[in-house]
């Protein structure tokens, strides 16, 4: 079974974005902080968004040209297939999305028995914060930037019960940001 794993920028006081979805504190990446992003991102076929996310995500990084900083990486995103989970949007966005409509742990369930590579989510808050209150992410992977912005959006509120992480790694990189690796712990 494909494990379900979350990459997400973390200020150190626990937010994931600014009131109004500003991600204008997160810290530039080094190379070694850019290397691991892309061998998460290599070790997935397939990327899960939130509806609210999807138009800027999708449109950011298909807007790259060739030449510019970043764009292998740009085009991988546009590559890999897309899952947007909406109970709004009737047909797709972008190149290599499709929607996914139904209960969210069946959709889940579905693509984690699959045949693949791990699956990614990158966001937005509410669409994870349903993830982590029902239990489907497999690993986290918080990228802990080296700043407390005092407001704004998290993904943790709507826990109803502790769900105990087993750490895999704790990395720091030069520009400041930590990566806490954690594994769900299901032995709770």
């Amino acid at each position: 079974m494909r494990k379900l794993k979350l990459q997400v920028q973390l200020s150190v006081d626990g937010f994931v974005a600014g009131a109004n979805g500003e991600l204008d504190w997160t810290v530039t990446a080094d190379e070694k902080y850019w290397q691991f992003i892309n061998e998460v991102a290599d070790s997935s076929d397939t990327l899960l968004l939130g509806r609210k996310m999807a138009a800027d995500f999708v449109y950011h990084f298909e807007a790259f040209k060739p030449g510019s900083p970043r764009f292998a990486f740009a085009r991988k995103m546009v590559n890999i297939p897309k899952v947007i989970f909406t109970k709004t949007l009737d047909k797709p966005i972008g190149e290599n999305t499709t929607l996914a409509k139904g209960n969210l742990a069946d959709e889940i369930a579905t693509l984690k028995n699959k045949n693949g590579k791990d699956i990614l989510v990158y966001g937005g808050a509410g669409f994870v914060s349903s993830l982590v209150a029902g239990g489907h992410i497999d690993e986290f992977l918080f990228f802990v930037n080296p700043v407390m912005i005092n407001k704004g959006m998290r993904i943790f509120d709507l826990l109803d019960k502790r769900q105990k992480l087993s750490l895999i790694s704790a990395t720091p990189y030069e520009c400041g940001v930590t990566v806490l690796h954690y594994k769900l712990d299901n032995d709770q």
